[in-house]
């Protein structure tokens, strides 16, 4: 297990916490993640020679402890730089707190992101080898 890979690709992670509280709106942050995902994949195959996926899942669920943490730090700015968001969590029919509701869904789309970053990783070892 490369720790240190893991840690230093999480730092997109950190990177992209702040910028989609102030500068990214949600409507084009996926294109960042495919981005992200496809650079952080390429990366885990060239470096590790094995468990591509587990380097993957694990970089994505370090990058969801930075978005999370950073969602719920910031989060009046984060809601005051994303309407959609603040609309859809005041109409919810639940009581539950926004910050409650966020430390809740980041580690479930760190897994989900995880579970796709994972699968690229293992595709692009697979690649790689290929050409190799």
């Amino acid at each position: 297990m490369n720790k240190k890979i893991i840690l230093t690709l999480s730092f997109f992670g950190f990177l992209m916490s702040i910028l989609t509280v102030y500068v990214i709106p949600s409507s084009i942050e996926p294109i960042f993640w495919l981005i992200i995902f496809i650079v952080s994949a390429y990366i885990i195959a060239k470096t590790c020679k094995q468990k591509l996926f587990l380097h993957g899942f694990l970089t994505s669920l370090a990058n969801c402890v930075w978005i999370t943490c950073a969602h719920i730090l910031l989060f009046n700015d984060y809601i005051a730089h994303h309407s959609n968001e603040a609309e859809m969590m005041a109409n919810m029919s639940t009581n539950i707190n926004p910050k409650l509701m966020m430390l809740i869904t980041g580690p479930i789309i760190g897994i989900i992101s995880g579970l796709i970053l994972g699968f690229f990783a293992t595709l692009s070892g697979k690649l790689l080898k290929k050409r190799a």
